[in-house]
């Protein structure tokens, strides 16, 4: 029922012409291989919350807790235009060590979902979440080798889309540097066969 206000909410916007241009982060394109595409992006500043569940759950749960903060869910009240896309990464288990005897324990994996801010916004001008749960931090310049897919996006879509990217990696002799990001551009209410979905991994110099 939540998530149904929530896209609600968010349709009744558009619908009423008051909802925020969508804009995109800038970025320099290095290069294009079919399908593959190599991006430098500038340093960005972003709003993030970390939590657990499947993929698609904790999607919708961070982006229900984001959506609030820019919907004026902060200090200034203010509203903040949304950007596109919503990038979700997940977080490995961390070993923890135990007492007597010690033991390695592998905690459940969490996923981090994040909005990128507007351009020209900083730390210092966006306003304070009143949620304890969203953060907002800065977003280091990265290059990025991307794959674009259209659909839904289900689990299995992005595990075959990250397995096609780590092999174009592989094959280019390039090294990783973070976790596979999954980069959401439309909202809930898109058909399936026009969303953009992409996966994204930052590399070392290429």
């Amino acid at each position: 029922m939540a998530a149904f206000r929530w896209t609600l909410l968010v349709v009744l916007l558009v619908l009423g012409g008051k909802a925020m241009a969508v804009d995109e982060p800038p970025f320099r394109l290095v290069s294009t291989d079919g399908a593959f595409e190599v991006r430098d992006y500038p340093a960005l500043v972003a709003a993030e919350v970390t939590v657990a569940g499947g993929q698609d759950e904790a999607g919708s749960r961070g982006f229900r807790l984001l959506a609030a903060y820019i919907f004026g869910g902060n200090t200034r009240k203010k509203s903040i235009a949304m950007t596109a896309p919503v990038v979700q990464h997940e977080n490995p288990g961390q070993k923890i060590a135990m007492t007597a005897p010690v033991v390695q324990s592998q905690q459940a994996g969490t996923w981090t979902v994040r909005f990128i801010m507007p351009q020209g916004e900083t730390l210092a001008t966006l306003p304070t979440p009143n949620d304890a749960r969203v953060h907002l931090v800065d977003v280091p310049a990265a290059r990025m080798v991307v794959v674009r897919f259209s659909g839904l996006a289900f689990a299995s879509d992005v595990a075959k889309r990250t397995e096609e990217l780590r092999l174009f990696i592989t094959d280019h002799h390039w090294s990783a540097i973070g976790p596979p990001l999954l980069a959401r551009y439309n909202p809930p209410w898109t058909p399936w066969f026009m969303r953009r979905n992409e996966v994204m991994i930052p590399l070392g110099p290429v």
